[in-house]
């Protein structure tokens, strides 16, 4: 397939950058509704409608769902993407729809996402309440999991800048996880068939992204919904949508999850998962803290009435700001920071650090401040 073509043809131009909420992409059901099933599957907890798209008409279900973290919206982005696409007279479309039928639940969370919050409206995050189910938002998943009966689960996030592929020094684009299904870790036949896809769409995205596709750590917790479902018997795979160089707006990550969807259902489409991938999966790069947004390097600072050299980091806070999401940057760090790399780095070559709280970068103080007299930051940037 063509991937770059494809995403452009297909791409849901009117909606962008970080900030998707439900007055969004609600108007953008309207052009699905004569093709597919789209229902109202219940209300969150302030009785926001919480919707589900259905296509295909094979015996093989596929779930998905995506922003049951209200500040994730990458992947729904992407979902609506993959509908234009699904909606098409493309050949391999068309394919898939009789082999499979897909019920996707675009946006699991309606109120955390109009306040720009990972908790639902009751403060609680929604991939922690498995065990318990006492949001209706969790109630809601659960029910169509044990009424559609899917033969493969997608939970679909996003993460945060902080993440490396690795020891490397590239972010990690994309991440995934075959959930574990008991506190040994062990692996299954149904967790075989998640290791095995996720290996399956690591090699395509390698040409793509080289070097910056992660694993999470798979430690077991029933209260998370992939646990839960792998415990039940599901193949679940969690995506997570992360920082690609310069891309705060997630665009070009939107693409590569994109991709990483496609491959995945043409996997699924041959059913290409049947040899054991879990020596691939585990050479996947294991998620590394080891990031900050900006690093200041060779900085001269009064410390204690000592003038010594260090380094400090910033990092952006995604705050909502009358409805629009606004990035800013606070210092979050001072110390060495030998194991840790900036997405954007700053030598000042023993330059003095001043800021109008004094001479010492403090935490949690805006990023505003002057380096050497002349080289003025505002919010984490160099003024030009």
């Amino acid at each position: 397939m063509n991937y770059p073509s494809l995403f452009e043809k297909y791409k849901e131009q009117t909606i962008q950058g970080r900030y998707v909420t439900l007055n969004h992409i609600e108007p953008l059901f309207e052009k699905h509704q004569f093709k597919n099933s789209i229902s109202v599957l219940g209300k969150s907890v302030l009785g926001k409608s919480i919707y589900g798209y259905k296509t295909g008409t094979g015996n093989f279900k596929i779930l998905l769902w995506s922003q049951m973290h209200g500040n994730e919206s990458t992947t729904t982005k992407a979902v609506f993407d993959l509908f234009n696409f699904l909606d098409s007279d493309e050949k391999v479309a068309l394919r898939w729809k009789e082999k499979f039928t897909f019920f996707f639940i675009p946006m699991l969370n309606p109120d955390g996402a109009e306040v720009y919050t990972r908790e639902n409206a009751n403060s609680v995050d929604l991939n922690r309440d498995f065990l318990n189910l006492s949001q209706p938002e969790s109630n809601l998943l659960m029910n169509c999991f044990q009424e559609f009966k899917p033969d493969f689960c997608y939970n679909l996030h996003d993460q945060r800048t902080i993440f490396a592929a690795g020891k490397t020094k590239n972010p990690a684009t994309v991440s995934f996880l075959a959930p574990a299904f008991n506190e040994e870790r062990e692996i299954n036949d149904t967790r075989q068939k998640a290791i095995n896809l996720i290996a399956g769409i690591n090699d395509v995205l390698q040409y793509h992204i080289p070097n910056q596709v992660g694993r999470f750590d798979d430690s077991f917790n029933r209260n998370c919904v992939g646990d839960t479902f792998q415990q039940l018997g599901v193949p679940t795979v969690l995506f997570e949508a992360g920082h690609f160089q310069n891309d705060y707006q997630r665009e070009k990550t939107r693409y590569y999850i994109f991709i990483s969807l496609l491959v995945s259902f043409q996997l699924l489409y041959e059913n290409d998962l049947v040899d054991s991938k879990t020596a691939n999966y585990l050479n996947i790069s294991q998620n590394n803290v080891s990031f900050f947004d900006f690093i200041y390097r060779n900085v001269k600072i009064d410390y204690d009435n000592s003038e010594i050299i260090t380094n400090f980091a910033a990092q952006f806070r995604e705050e909502l700001v009358e409805n629009e999401l606004v990035f800013n940057a606070y210092i979050s760090s001072v110390g060495e920071l030998n194991d840790f790399n900036g997405h954007l780095e700053w030598d000042a070559e023993g330059q003095e650090f001043e800021s109008e709280r004094g001479t010492f970068p403090k935490i949690d103080e805006k990023a505003n401040f002057v380096l050497g007299k002349t080289n003025v930051f505002v919010n984490g940037l160099l003024k030009k």
